[in-house]
């Protein structure tokens, strides 16, 4: 692993998960704790990113900035959330993280784990009061990342959550065109089952029910009738 992805060492000594060397830099300088790299990343960035939890632990005990954004306004949850890395997740909320911070693409970290199927990581973040609904700078929620990726458990915790199914994107898409769109029929039904909409244009004019190929379309129909 290079080393070097910082300008500052405290910030590679994080990243390759030297703790004894980081722990005597700080403790003879705590102002390191805090210090922002050519990114805007701190220390607890870097350990983040590679998933070093007792860093994190150790940076988080010595009052390190739980909600620092780097220079593209991503958080540490952020950066945790979408590697996949559950025990820093865990830290970081106890800690207060916020947890519906938007970055620059206004994602919150529960769009890089609805897209990326991190499913504890996406329960943490909901149990502990992430928006289900939150909407990125495209107007897509969670629930269209994970329709679009046929993430059918993850789909399926959003729902629990009170995820609305019919949000329209900025292409007007619900998570049910994604669904439609991508031939995934059981993510199709479950969100059918909890109310989406398959009469729903989109700015092409289409709705769920025209995209659904197949014998997709008059299961469908049929289920939308039934409810």
């Amino acid at each position: 692993m290079d080393p070097s992805v910082s300008n500052l060492e405290i910030c590679n000594l994080a990243y390759i998960g030297n703790l004894e060397q980081l722990k005597n830099q700080i403790l003879a300088d705590k102002s390191l704790a805090f210090k922002k790299d050519q990114d805007d990343r701190t220390a607890l960035h870097w350990s983040c990113s590679a998933g070093r939890t007792e860093i994190v632990q150790f940076l988080l005990d010595l009052g390190a900035s739980v909600d620092d954004r780097d220079d593209a306004q991503w958080t540490p949850l952020h950066i945790a959330s979408s590697a996949g890395h559950e025990e820093i997740v865990r830290a970081l909320i106890k800690k207060q993280a916020q947890l519906n911070s938007a970055n620059q693409n206004g994602c919150t970290p529960l769009h890089y784990a609805a897209s990326k199927n991190r499913y504890e990581i996406a329960e943490l973040l909901l149990e502990n009061g992430a928006n289900p609904n939150a909407t990125d700078n495209l107007n897509s929620t969670p629930l269209h990342r994970a329709a679009a990726k046929g993430n059918i458990r993850l789909i399926s915790l959003l729902l629990k959550h009170r995820a609305s199914t019919n949000i329209q994107d900025s292409e007007g898409n619900t998570p049910l065109h994604l669904a439609c769109d991508e031939e995934r029929a059981d993510e199709a039904k479950l969100l059918v089952k909890h109310g989406a909409s398959i009469y729903i244009d989109n700015k092409e004019k289409k709705t769920p029910l025209q995209m659904a190929k197949g014998g997709l379309g008059p299961v469908l129909r049929r289920m939308t009738e039934e409810r």
